[in-house]
């Protein structure tokens, strides 16, 4: 894994910024200034990571951010000016791995940095999951509920690994904490909610029973009803 990163910020000052402080750090970085450039940037260079704007000309963070999940796994950190509940949860939607609300702290988004590039360099050896009619390729990175292949963004991914390794077992809000997000995540109590919800839609999606429960007060388990 190279440790180049992009950058797709329209705000020079914000890019500048962003760029001096990962190069201190010891990242290699490319910088487009629209969402045209970013794709192709993105397609020549495949980085580690994605710094992407939310508000870009020509073709908005969102787009892009789905476009690069399509073909993808490479971790998406999403910079948004705005702080409604909706907008982030759209950028989450679009498959962003994680984001971080203008006008941020510099060693914060570093550590977010870190903290994705650190999931994406420690993967497992090969090893498939199982659980009831679930089945988890920790090398292919992909996962299968019957015959149906479900698409899962890399924190989706790696959320269900951890229930999946936990099986029938009250994983609680700090555990989970811990080994997906890594730092503290301040105020955005709901983040492990907003992730399960997801899950739950994509593993359910025809129907099938619930597996992910919640443990009211407890946290959530991995078990069949």
């Amino acid at each position: 894994m190279s440790n180049q990163i992009l950058i797709i910020e329209d705000d020079p000052s914000i890019g500048k910024l962003l760029r001096r402080a990962l190069i201190l750090e010891g990242y290699q970085v490319e910088m487009a200034a629209d969402g045209y450039t970013g794709l192709e940037y993105f397609a020549r260079d495949e980085p580690s990571l994605v710094i992407l704007d939310l508000m870009l000309p020509g073709i908005n963070g969102i787009e892009v951010c789905k476009r690069i999940r399509d073909d993808s796994n490479t971790p998406i950190l999403m910079l948004t000016a705005r702080d409604a509940v909706d907008d982030r949860v759209l950028g989450l939607d679009s498959g962003a791995d994680d984001y971080v609300t203008k006008p941020f702290d510099i060693d914060e988004l570093l550590a977010r940095v870190r903290a994705q590039l650190r999931r994406t360099e420690t993967l497992p050896q090969k090893q498939v999951l199982e659980f009831a009619d679930l089945k988890l390729d920790t090398a292919a990175r992909s996962v299968t509920r019957g015959q149906r292949e479900v698409e899962l963004t890399a924190r989706e991914f790696d959320l269900l690994e951890l229930f999946m390794r936990h099986p029938n077992q009250v994983l609680t809000r700090a555990q989970i904490y811990d080994e997906i997000w890594d730092y503290d995540f301040g105020g955005e109590s709901n983040i492990i909610e907003v992730y399960v919800r997801y899950l739950r839609t994509k593993l359910e999606e025809d129907g099938e029973p619930r597996l992910i429960h919640t443990k009211r007060g407890a946290g959530y388990i991995l078990r069949e009803v």
